[in-house]
């Protein structure tokens, strides 16, 4: 009875710390405002609009404009992933524009956000570039926060924010390049796949236990070194939240028949990297090499080693205290991660730089379009049950993309440039069209 007793109470505390970094991820500010209050009310006319729409046409625009999405909890009329927040040493008197984890986190199934699936109708630059312009800031904008529409340059943030750092956090005299890289091409990874890892982001590099490594992208130049050990705690309960969060549900009819066809094929071909499903699941955590997945390599070798050098030697990676510990540091790979394949349906487009629209043309080298684009809108009429991605338009080059602005420009994935290749992953060209079919009614089942 002592045993069921402790057991419960281990579930019951693991349950609370994960609604208490639900709560804290929806409802507090832990980042510092990246804009003005003065630049969001004055957005509008980056819209060509004479005055602040309402809010409900406020949050379509933030939709279509910015591929932003209406918050499913109390946001301050503002879209998943901003917040309103006080700037550091004005008692909260003066406030500001904040990101948070979702505005890179939080996708759109069919109408209804999702709070720990990647955004992959996201157009961060877009906005960020409206937002300086709002602000009436005439210098452009440090890097770039984006290259294409559903993918960001993550890395590039955390590279540029860490620059301004010493070892301990506290502010350096001036920035330091720490091989600060904006065409890496990230797609962001849904949060449900944590719970399998231990190693985590792209390449593999960081420890999935690390709470601090989450904590990365709160490094703005305003906040000093306590703010990061006041919050760890209130992090630790956010990554919990992560782990709880379970993948949707495949929303269509599926035939079993084939997906059990499709089970032995993936057991035989695709689990030694992937992983097995099911009662007795097993993720082996593998990153494979550069050679072997032959994928693009500028999300590997964007990431220096300077940078893992100088983040190994900070706060970040000294999480663990002891004698025999050996902290949560940075660590060196080959390669790049295979994923688990938890709700993959749900996680188009595909590879870790989003150039492959579908599951299909994943495992069909030969059908990859090289320049595409959808609506990004997410909706189920417009989901390909047959491929298993959204439904998309191609084209056969990148003439004439040059001559359209920069935000539509955006929307096409273009294959052919830095970060974009669609390249590797070969591994299904030798399968026939039946045993693709199999297998991708497989997926459906995770």
């Amino acid at each position: 009875m002592k045993i069921i007793f402790l057991i419960a109470t281990l579930l019951s505390s693991q349950h609370s710390d994960d609604l208490k970094g639900q709560s804290y991820l929806q409802s507090k500010d832990f980042a510092a405002p990246s804009f003005t209050l003065n630049a969001f009310n004055n957005l509008h006319k980056q819209w060509k609009l004479n005055s602040p729409p309402d809010s409900k046409t406020a949050l379509q625009i933030f939709e279509s404009r910015y591929g932003m999405h209406q918050a499913n909890y109390p946001n301050d009329d503002l879209p998943m992933g901003l917040k309103l927040a006080p700037f550091p040493l004005t008692l909260g008197t003066v406030k500001g524009i904040a990101l948070d984890c979702l505005i890179c986190h939080g996708g759109i199934l069919n109408g209804k956000s999702y709070p720990g699936l990647g955004n992959n109708s996201l157009d961060l630059q877009t906005f960020f570039e409206d937002m300086n312009k709002a602000d009436g800031n005439k210098k452009p904008l440090a890097f770039r926060f984006g290259n294409s529409r559903g993918t960001n340059e993550a890395g590039a943030v955390s590279v540029f924010l860490l620059g301004f750092r010493n070892p301990d956090l506290s502010l350096k005299t001036s920035w330091v390049n720490l091989g600060l890289d904006d065409q890496l091409h990230e797609d962001p990874p849904a949060w449900w796949l944590l719970k399998k890892k231990k190693s985590m982001y792209a390449t593999g590099g960081a420890d999935a236990r690390s709470v601090r490594s989450l904590m990365q992208f709160m490094m703005s130049p305003i906040h000093g070194p306590d703010h990061f050990n006041i919050n760890e705690k209130k992090f630790a309960n956010l990554q919990a939240y992560m782990l709880s969060i379970q993948p949707p549900v495949y929303p269509f009819p599926i035939d079993y028949s084939l997906a059990k066809a499709g089970k032995t094929l993936f057991e035989n071909n695709c689990s030694k990297c992937h992983g097995t499903y099911g009662d007795k699941p097993n993720y082996p955590n593998k990153i494979i090499p550069l050679k072997v997945i032959g994928t693009d390599t500028n999300r590997f070798f964007g990431i220096t080693k300077e940078f893992g050098r100088f983040y190994n030697s900070s706060w970040f990676s000294k999480e663990v205290e002891g004698w025999f510990s050996d902290d949560y540091k940075a660590r060196e790979t080959n390669g790049y991660q295979a994923p688990p394949l938890d709700g993959v349906w749900a996680t188009a487009p595909y590879l870790h730089n989003g150039s492959v629209p579908s599951i299909y043309s994943l495992l069909n080298s030969k059908t990859r379009p090289k320049v595409f684009t959808r609506d990004f809108e997410n909706k189920y009429s417009n989901y390909n049950q047959k491929e298993l991605g959204w439904n998309y338009q191609f084209k056969n080059n990148n003439e004439h993309l040059d001559k359209i602005e920069a935000p539509e420009q955006r929307k096409w994935y273009d294959t052919s440039t830095p970060g974009r290749l669609n390249i590797g992953h070969t591994f299904g060209d030798d399968l026939t069209e039946q045993e693709r079919s199999q297998v991708i009614e497989y997926l459906k089942t995770l």
